[in-house]
């Protein structure tokens, strides 16, 4: 994420519910006096579920419930890519685009993506539903290729497959997840033999 998408247009404030506030302070309190910026992710995370986004009032009010400076807050939220500075869509969908899931055809799930979702990365479609961004390995290189949406990854994809996936989720349905094409974990693709030489 870059800096430059803080200065989207801000809400005037932010405080948390009371449920997720007892949330933050659960996280809190797992650290020892005078350690509570360890739990800055977390916070940061309820926050980020609580509105879909992190904003500027968001940041300040977790640096001022963990006694951080602002930056150190801002720091954290710009380094992970977990961490969302301008509006997502409901559902943000990561497409791995490093060098294995390319290899196997991700230009062709990142084209599925802007017909589907919007031209551009990291914009909401026009329902509200979705954003897409492209994302560094995703950890499933041998399915390449992949997206992840939300802690879900649907792998050895088509372009095809992931727009089937993008309009199942966008009419509230729950696509199988994992491989796509049949394969338990990271076992080899499935083969048919064709011939039987004698």
């Amino acid at each position: 994420m870059s800096l430059r998408r803080l200065h989207h247009e801000q809400p005037a404030s932010f405080a948390y519910s009371e449920a997720n506030k007892a949330r933050a302070e659960k996280e809190i309190a797992k650290y020892p006096p005078g350690r509570q910026a360890s739990a800055v992710i977390a916070a940061l995370w309820i926050g980020q579920e609580q509105e879909g986004w992190v904003t500027k009032p968001m940041i300040e009010e977790v640096a001022k419930l963990l006694d951080m400076p602002f930056i150190r807050v801002l720091e954290v939220a710009t380094f992970y890519t977990m961490f969302y500075l301008a509006p997502a869509g409901e559902h943000v969908v990561q497409v791995c685009t490093t060098t294995p899931c390319w290899l196997r055809g991700s230009d062709e799930v990142v084209k599925a993506c802007k017909k589907h979702i919007h031209d551009k990365p990291q914009t909401v479609s026009a329902d509200g539903k979705f954003s897409w961004e492209e994302a560094e390995c995703l950890g499933a290189c041998v399915n390449a290729p992949m997206i992840q949406i939300g802690k879900d990854t649907y792998e050895d994809l088509t372009g095809e497959k992931a727009a089937e996936i993008i309009e199942a989720i966008r009419r509230g349905e729950k696509p199988k997840t994992g491989s796509q094409i049949g394969r338990t974990s990271s076992e080899p693709a499935p083969t048919v033999l064709k011939e039987v030489q004698s």
